[in-house]
């Protein structure tokens, strides 16, 4: 990478992980979208979400857990089913055509769940209690984790507006459950991928200092109700401009 290119990354990893860990979120399908903006090869982007992803919901799994929004009887159910599916994905090495559109159309789902994960109305609001339907969270957890695996995302993306849309959990105590899912997830896949080819940039330390001081704001801000609609509408813009071109380049 160039200076001008790890300045960039850095920047907006900081802006994605603010954004993403506000919603208990690790921002893998964010730094994805600016890393293929940027042009960098599936090889690299893969083990560097991953492990971003690991910083980050490390931190937010801490506060979250700390501040009481943490249930292990509703995240156990999502994690029998992902952790062997996130294992099989994070093995698996697609073609790089194949990888950019399933890439693109996890960006697409991404921008619009996200967006509906702050401005939809048809959720809970309140977090009094958590009724997670335990025989559908398994096979729930099964897709979310292998498409987590291949595609290098920790799977809360997916998870969180599931548990808000079925009324399972109030919105913080959905990030307190899709946080430490996301870190599990992306650990599984990050060793599982080890074993084959992915590799993580020399630039990675830089990149992660800006995504855990993100994780550190963006912690800070989300248990504090500070609403970033706008900020996050621009972020699923990026996210649509990445998809568009990962579609282009296939």
């Amino acid at each position: 990478m160039t200076a001008t290119e790890i300045v960039i990354l850095a920047a907006a990893f900081f802006v994605v992980a603010t954004l993403y860990t506000t919603v208990g979120h690790a921002g893998a399908s964010g730094y994805l979208a600016t890393m293929a903006l940027v042009g960098v090869a599936p090889d690299v982007m893969r083990p560097t979400a991953l492990a971003l992803n690991i910083l980050v919901a490390a931190i937010t799994v801490y506060r979250f857990r700390r501040a009481r929004y943490f249930s292990w009887d509703a995240l156990w159910p999502f994690l029998l089913g992902s952790v062997p599916l996130a294992g099989l994905g994070g093995a698996m090495r697609l073609p790089p055509g194949t990888y950019y559109v399933l890439l693109g159309a996890v960006l697409l789902a991404s921008a619009a769940m996200l967006v509906w994960r702050v401005y939809g109305t048809g959720f809970r609001r309140d977090d009094a209690g958590v009724s997670i339907k335990k025989a559908a969270a398994v096979p729930l957890g099964a897709l979310i984790g292998m498409l987590s695996g291949l595609t290098g995302t920790g799977g809360g993306i997916f998870l969180s507006p599931v548990i808000l849309l079925l009324g399972w959990a109030g919105p913080k105590t959905t990030a307190g459950i899709s946080a430490p899912f996301i870190l599990v997830n992306s650990v599984v896949a990050l060793v599982a991928g080890s074993v084959g080819a992915g590799a993580l940039p020399a630039e990675l330390p830089w990149l992660a200092a800006a995504a855990v001081a993100g994780a550190l704001v963006g912690t800070w801000l989300g248990l504090r109700k500070l609403s970033q609609r706008g900020l996050v509408t621009t972020l699923a813009v990026v996210m649509l401009v990445a998809a568009g071109k990962l579609f282009g380049t296939a």
